[in-house]
């Protein structure tokens, strides 16, 4: 893992499904990136008090830069500590100050896996997300960066979501919706899977429906432990389409019922799954 790694590019080891299914198990993930749990690095933002103000922050950001080296530590302090707002606000100052935007500053005078992280970290996190699905979507190893999509789609707020694909489709022209659908490296049934979770839009309030979330319990032992089917058709339907609270319940019946997390279950039934993984090209 990156020492920096602000990015999504930092969970490359966990198996999407389980990844997926450690989201929903967990408190409702990010708003725009910080605030709530997830499993990004990225999530926990510690700002200082008082903060210094976006004018102060420039400059900082500028001393760090100047010279034979570059101080990193003092730019993880600053981009590292200040929410995506405030980070908007010192990209900001920064032009006004030095007629140089904040983010060529950063491409031009870092480089490597810092440079990356940095990078990331100063952008608009829908523009950031648009831009890790387009890289995701075109990175060759079968399913293997699928979770960078999943986590795209599921850490994220809805109206988070639906400003990822605005983003996308004016960075890149095209939908992200149709650019998944399209994308060889992708196989069914994951890949349907994937189109229905980049273009869900969730139910964003707390209401949940017990019997439902027992009902959907046992729909989801049914496909994932019974049938060995993972990518199930009620698997795609009840993760792609109810909200983060009504799928914790869900999560939480399925552990009372049975004994094991989801996902430890899934863990647990990984070498049942050799026809679907040859036919998703997973290798971890």
């Amino acid at each position: 893992m990156c020492g920096w790694c602000c990015c999504l590019e930092c969970i490359h080891n966990i198996p999407p499904l389980n990844l997926l299914f450690l989201h929903f198990s967990s408190t409702p993930g990010r708003e725009g990136e910080e605030g709530a749990r997830t499993l990004s690095p990225m999530a926990s933002i510690s700002v200082p008090d008082p903060v210094p103000s976006p004018t102060e922050d420039a400059e900082s950001i500028r001393k760090a830069v100047q010279g034979w080296g570059t101080d990193e530590n003092a730019l993880i302090e600053i981009l590292g500590h200040r929410t995506a707002a405030q980070r908007a606000e010192i990209a900001v100052a920064y032009e006004g100050l030095y007629d140089k935007p904040l983010l060529r500053t950063l491409q031009d005078e870092l480089s490597s896996h810092f440079k990356g992280a940095m990078t990331l970290w100063a952008m608009d996190p829908a523009a950031r997300d648009a831009k890790l699905a387009y890289k995701a979507l075109r990175k060759k190893g079968g399913d293997r960066h699928a979770w960078v999509l999943i986590e795209v789609a599921c850490a994220s707020s809805p109206d988070h979501l639906v400003a990822v694909r605005k983003a996308y489709c004016s960075a890149y022209g095209s939908s992200l919706e149709e650019d998944v659908a399209a994308c060889p490296l992708y196989k069914e049934p994951l890949k349907q899977f994937l189109v229905r979770l980049v273009s869900s839009y969730r139910y964003g309030g707390e209401h949940v429906d017990g019997e439902l979330a027992r009902a959907e319990a046992a729909d989801l032992h049914g496909a994932v432990a019974a049938k060995k089917q993972p990518l199930h058709g009620d698997v795609v339907r009840i993760v792609s389409s109810r909200s983060k609270p009504q799928l914790k319940a869900t999560f939480q019946h399925y552990k009372q019922e049975h004994g094991k997390a989801i996902d430890e279950v899934y863990f647990l039934q990984r070498h049942y799954f050799s026809t679907v993984k040859k036919e998703l090209n997973t290798q971890k």
